[in-house]
């Protein structure tokens, strides 16, 4: 038996994959089938003023990328030194605080200042740095002395100045704190809007601007193929008029020998008495 002319092949499974994006649109005039725009002057401007504002754009967009790398960069040496001050500014309040409960070794500190503690006297503002055209949020650390007299009576003599020196101490760590809480949020802001800026030059760089370019020099080819075939219409045409004219002069000369005269020789006059033949004219006497 013969084999069959056609194979069917099975169904396809559906896939627990995760679909893949889908591409980039097209650039205007291009379509996903392939379709091409107009070749005439009036697109092809059109497409030029668009690969200027793109390469624009993109030599725009490459500056800022630069300049957030440079502060990006700078943000991370900041936040190397102050989580190193971090930490020793951590270890020296917890040694302070051990100094003070031992200074102290009858008396709960600790309840103490929770208790008396009615008001903080150390709150954090947030305010909004720019950097290359990017908002980058900043803690900035607001202390009220006034409300700050908790310590002063705590403590007699030398236990008294000890928690003073504690309470400067973690002071000092919290604004420590707070600054390293404000560069890693700006660390964090920065990178995130590096990323994004060169996804735009890279989507610039080697997609839109490529395809503009491509869509120019079609433009351009068929505007010339176009030209082209304009002059060799026009030289067809005139040969063809050359032709037929050359038809017509060879039929008027076909004709003429057909009637029986010469072609090319002018047709001869009636025969007339010549006036120099009459002999010597009479004189004229006035």
């Amino acid at each position: 038996s013969r084999p069959p002319r056609f194979k069917f092949w099975p169904p396809l499974a559906l896939s627990s994959s995760p679909v893949a994006a889908p591409a980039a649109p097209p650039a205007d005039g291009m379509s996903s089938g392939g379709q091409k725009p107009a070749a005439n002057r009036m697109t092809l401007q059109s497409f030029k003023g668009k690969m200027g504002g793109a390469k624009k754009g993109h030599g725009l967009l490459k500056k800022k990328r630069d300049a957030l790398k440079a502060k990006f960069q700078a943000l991370l040496k900041d936040i190397v030194e102050t989580k190193l001050q971090v930490g020793s500014g951590l270890k020296d309040a917890s040694f302070s605080l051990a100094k003070a409960h031992w200074a102290n070794s009858g008396d709960d500190i600790t309840s103490t200042v929770v208790e008396r503690a009615k008001r903080p006297s150390v709150s954090c503002k947030l305010v909004a740095d720019n950097i290359a055209g990017v908002s980058i949020p900043v803690f900035k650390m607001v202390h009220d002395p006034t409300k700050d007299t908790i310590g002063q009576t705590m403590g007699v003599a030398h236990g008294g100045a000890v928690i003073n020196a504690c309470k400067d101490t973690y002071f000092k760590a919290v604004q420590s704190l707070i600054k390293l809480a404000s560069l890693q949020t700006a660390f964090k802001t920065l990178d995130e809007e590096i990323k994004m800026t060169s996804r735009r030059v890279n989507a610039l760089e080697y997609v839109l601007i490529p395809r503009i370019e491509e869509i120019v020099a079609y433009i351009t080819q068929e505007m010339d193929e176009q030209a082209r075939e304009e002059f060799f219409r026009v030289k067809k045409v005139v040969e063809k008029k050359k032709a037929k004219i050359q038809k017509e002069r060879d039929a008027e000369e076909a004709m003429k020998k057909a009637a029986g005269v010469a072609v090319g020789q002018p047709v001869a006059a009636i025969d007339a008495p010549s006036m120099l033949g009459q002999g010597k004219d009479k004189d004229l006497i006035f």
